[in-house]
């Protein structure tokens, strides 16, 4: 495995983030277990999920599948740097939601309940809240940093200026801020790097690209199997983008790499990306993603990806002089 920094911090992270969100809707508790474990054996440290995962209101499902996973013991705990994340709907009560400093410090604490830990290493706002003032959102998480209950705050689907704006608020405070940003960030949906990208890259956040296979379209044409590639919006894209998704597919033939592989090698190919969010249903597709660490891409290869799926230039300049 490979470790790098959690941006501008001390942190050293995994460069593949294990995600959890399967975990309890699609991926059975005993499964989960065993994914988490493999996990650990293949030197991933790092484990992103949510309050609102498992996707029955106020439960937390799948925090409770790795608050079990935890009370096995065996250094589990000691082992993992845990993301978890605050700002979805946990109830039907008017503070069951979003970033008051009243729900910031509740769903704290019932995050920590259900995955049986005294503390979050990464505890991540999950949306940004614009009803709240920055001076509440970063009172809360200073009050939760000093009970030794979190380490670290980040972002997840934050613009570029929201970033700079929280930075500048948390520096006034002489408040760490932000170091991480994670944001919907693959080959398709290259966005992130008018404005997101060049804002982590200033203030010093590390990007954790979320879905970044796009839902499964830049792994390659289904072989039969279910699952996403094979219905709803991911199979309505392959259909629609077909032409250029048969390129990806030749280019990633020529390298006698499965898809998948190419587009997260790509990610860890971006400066800013510290560990895109890897998202396994079942064990092979864990296993499988490792091999994405050997794929190295030379300047050659990434201008053709490039052509491909066109990124952007740092704003203005994509649309201005």
């Amino acid at each position: 495995m490979q470790y790098t920094h959690l941006g501008r911090t001390g942190l050293r992270v995994s460069r593949l983030c294990l995600g959890t969100m399967n975990f309890g809707p699609k991926t059975t508790e005993e499964d989960s277990f065993a994914i988490m474990d493999r996990a650990l054996e293949h030197g991933i440290n790092f484990f992103d999920t949510a309050d609102v995962y498992g996707w029955k209101k106020g439960e937390g499902i799948t925090e409770q599948i790795i608050g079990r996973w935890f009370a096995q013991g065996g250094g589990r705990r000691e082992k993992t740097v845990l993301a978890t994340k605050v700002y979805g709907d946990m109830g039907d009560w008017p503070n069951e939601s979003r970033l008051s400093a009243l729900h910031i410090r509740r769903a704290c604490e019932a995050s920590l309940k259900r995955m049986q830990t005294d503390y979050i290493d990464l505890y991540q706002m999950h949306h940004v809240y614009r009803e709240a003032p920055w001076e509440e959102v970063w009172q809360a998480f200073e009050v939760l940093v000093q009970q030794g209950k979190v380490l670290y705050a980040g972002s997840s689907n934050f613009a570029g200026w929201h970033i700079a704006k929280a930075n500048e608020a948390a520096k006034s405070r002489n408040f760490l801020g932000l170091v991480s940003e994670q944001s919907h960030y693959n080959l398709r949906v290259r966005k992130p790097e008018l404005e997101v990208i060049p804002a982590c890259l200033d203030y010093g956040l590390g990007l954790i690209p979320w879905s970044p296979l796009a839902g499964g379209a830049l792994a390659g044409k289904p072989q039969g199997e279910g699952g996403r590639r094979t219905e709803g919006w991911t199979a309505e894209a392959m259909q629609r983008d077909r032409e250029v998704l048969d390129k990806w597919e030749a280019l990633c033939g020529e390298l006698g790499e499965a898809p998948a592989d190419v587009a997260l090698a790509w990610l860890l190919h971006q400066k800013v990306v510290t560990a895109p969010i890897i998202g396994p249903r079942t064990m092979e597709q864990l296993d499988g993603s490792i091999h994405t660490l050997d794929i190295s891409l030379d300047e050659e290869m990434l201008k053709r990806i490039d052509e491909i799926f066109p990124g952007h230039k740092t704003a203005p300049e994509d649309y201005a002089w």
